[in-house]
């Protein structure tokens, strides 16, 4: 048995600049805790992968595509591949979220969504 717990989980590396903590991966799915501080906020951006959020605690705002809706606590958010989403924390309290990528992201792939991470930021600035 594996038992993970997320204060004792590193945070992982990445180009949102929000603390992110890889819980689970395997060839299937790739699970990751993201706790958004008041203001932050991920960057619109496509993914080849299906994609599902599960607000864990808070409220925010998710984009999906050219629809956006103010989400909270117990709520689940599905996200097509290929589809655009973005995430702001507008409140004044943290916003967590257990976001699960399936079929695992192969690691061209995840090079290819920080780059156009990095673009889409660059647009934005």
């Amino acid at each position: 048995m594996k038992i993970i717990k997320i204060n004792e989980t590193e945070n992982i590396n990445n180009p949102h600049g929000v603390d992110a903590k890889k819980l689970h991966e395997n060839e299937n799915v790739q699970v990751v805790h993201l706790e958004l501080k008041p203001g932050d906020k991920i960057i619109k951006h496509a993914a080849p992968i299906d994609v599902f959020f599960f607000v864990l605690e808070g409220s925010g705002i998710v984009e999906i595509g050219d629809e956006s809706a103010k989400v909270s606590t117990g709520t689940l958010i599905d996200s097509p591949k290929n589809i655009a989403h973005g995430w702001q924390n507008n409140s004044d309290k943290n916003l967590r979220i257990l976001v699960t990528k399936t079929p695992m992201p192969t690691r061209e792939q995840s090079q290819k969504a920080v780059q156009s991470i990095t673009n889409n930021k660059s647009r934005v600035n």
